[in-house]
């Protein structure tokens, strides 16, 4: 009797605790919301199953009864642990509203209403995604849209500069040596080719220097003393029939070879001494400086919006040849460098044109990568472009699509020839464009371009 009085009272006590959770548990919703109240329900029948347990009689003795309750327990201890922690609330002085009041018990025959909440719902809370790995095809795009495009408004004013220096030049040389027939001066280089341009900041200037044919011949490279078919020399020839003073180009005459470092030496004084630079650039609303110290003709413009550099080239055309007054470093005189820029720039536009190619994009991209490296600047430009033009004549598809396999495949042959020590000319095997490049340039070069084949983002790091 007296056990079961005990029994009855425990039921009492149970149903009371039992009455409470319940009461408890109606009334979470209210209170915390639904993810609240959910956490609240699994938490406390977890606790009501601890206290439960720890009422009830044991069966001493029973080691199965033991561990089964043992199990239990860590079962409810891990489903606590495991319980989703409910959203941080909100501190009471950042509410307008004042806080809920502790919901009341509910008296028969009253129901359970929705009450609405004047509060502002919290903002939901946003988990930033990952941030995505950008493949080298985007990052070479990214790279030329962002780094290597031309704004128009410089690129416009640079050439309209340049296009007025020009017919300044152009007028001075008519009136300073009329004897002289120069033909029409004219704007070439990256800015206007699109192969290299990176910056509206330097124009060529081509002069040309127009000869006779039948007082005039060329001499190839080989047969000089250079022994370089990358050179030529022009020769002034019958003599005997024609004597010195027939051309208007004989006081430029060493031995019997037309000099271009006499032409490039006259050029260079009338540039510095002559010409009246400052009116000039008062007229274009720029200042205009001709470079003093440089062995180049060089002309240094400052704008409000854009600084240029233009450099002038007097030009030879003979037996579809194109010769730059631009001998090389040293004591040997009279060459003149075949320039095969007009060529380069006319078939790779003519190979993008053919398979809507991205020779161009790529080649801007390499150039500006090499132009901005301290170790690889000496092979922007041409030994650039005839890799590519190689690589063309074996690798069909230059689709934009396969702008990142080709850049990598123009690195590994640009590896393969630093290799060797040499880069035949597309347009002449005979050449080597490679041949004035020192020995430590090219193992720097090498070095620097094969590590670049397996990690070729170590290009586009700003420098």
């Amino acid at each position: 009797m007296a056990e079961f009085g005990r029994q009855r009272g425990k039921r009492q006590e149970d149903g009371g605790l039992g009455s409470v959770l319940d009461l408890l548990l109606a009334n979470a919703r209210l209170v915390l919301g639904v993810t609240g109240a959910a956490v609240l329900a699994i938490a406390t029948l977890a606790v009501k199953r601890l206290i439960d347990r720890a009422t009830s009689p044991r069966d001493e003795g029973d080691p199965k009864a033991e561990q089964k309750t043992l199990e239990e327990s860590w079962q409810d201890l891990a489903l606590i642990k495991a319980t989703p922690k409910p959203p941080k609330k909100q501190r009471r002085e950042d509410l307008s509203e004042p806080l809920l009041s502790p919901a009341q018990p509910l008296l028969p025959g009253e129901t359970c209403e929705p009450r609405v909440c004047s509060a502002p719902p919290e903002t939901p809370r946003v988990e930033s995604s990952p941030l995505r790995c950008l493949t080298l095809q985007e990052k070479l795009l990214s790279h030329y849209s962002s780094r290597l495009a031309v704004p128009e408004v410089q690129a416009s004013l640079a050439l309209q500069l340049a296009r007025s220096i020009c017919t300044q030049l152009q007028n001075f040389l008519r009136n300073k040596c009329p004897e002289l027939p120069f033909g029409s001066l004219f704007l070439s280089g990256p800015l206007l080719d699109g192969l290299e341009a990176l910056t509206a900041d330097h124009i060529h200037l081509m002069l040309p220097v127009v000869l006779d044919a039948a007082l005039w011949s060329l001499i190839p490279g080989e047969d000089t003393v250079v022994r370089n078919p990358h050179y030529w020399m022009i020769k002034r020839t019958d003599l005997e029939y024609f004597p010195r003073g027939c051309s208007p180009w004989d006081r430029f005459i060493v031995g019997q070879y037309l000099s271009s470092n006499v032409l490039n030496e006259t050029l260079h004084k009338m540039l510095v001494a002559s010409i009246n630079w400052p009116a000039i650039g008062s007229l274009l609303g720029s200042v205009i400086h001709p470079v003093v110290a440089s062995q180049e003709l060089k002309l240094e413009v400052k704008h409000d919006q854009v600084e240029l550099s233009i450099t002038l080239f007097p030009v030879v055309e003979m037996e579809d040849k194109v010769l730059l007054a631009a001998p090389p470093e040293g004591l040997v005189e009279n060459l003149w460098l075949e320039s095969f820029h007009r060529a380069e720039v006319s078939k790779v536009k003519e190979l993008d044109a053919g398979d809507s190619g991205a020779r161009q994009h790529c080649l801007c991209i390499l150039n500006g990568v090499c132009k901005s490296h301290p170790a690889l600047h000496k092979l922007s430009g041409s030994p650039l472009t005839h890799v590519v033009l190689h690589l063309s004549a074996t690798s069909s598809d230059w689709a934009e699509e396969s702008l990142a396999d080709r850049f990598q495949q123009v690195l590994e042959e640009l590896v393969g020839y630093l290799e060797k020590g040499v880069l035949p000319s597309y347009f002449n095997h005979k050449i080597n464009l490679f041949s004035e490049l020192l020995e430590d340039e090219i193992d720097e070069m090498g070095f620097m371009l094969y590590r670049a084949i397996s990690e070729p983002e170590l290009l586009l790091k700003e420098k």
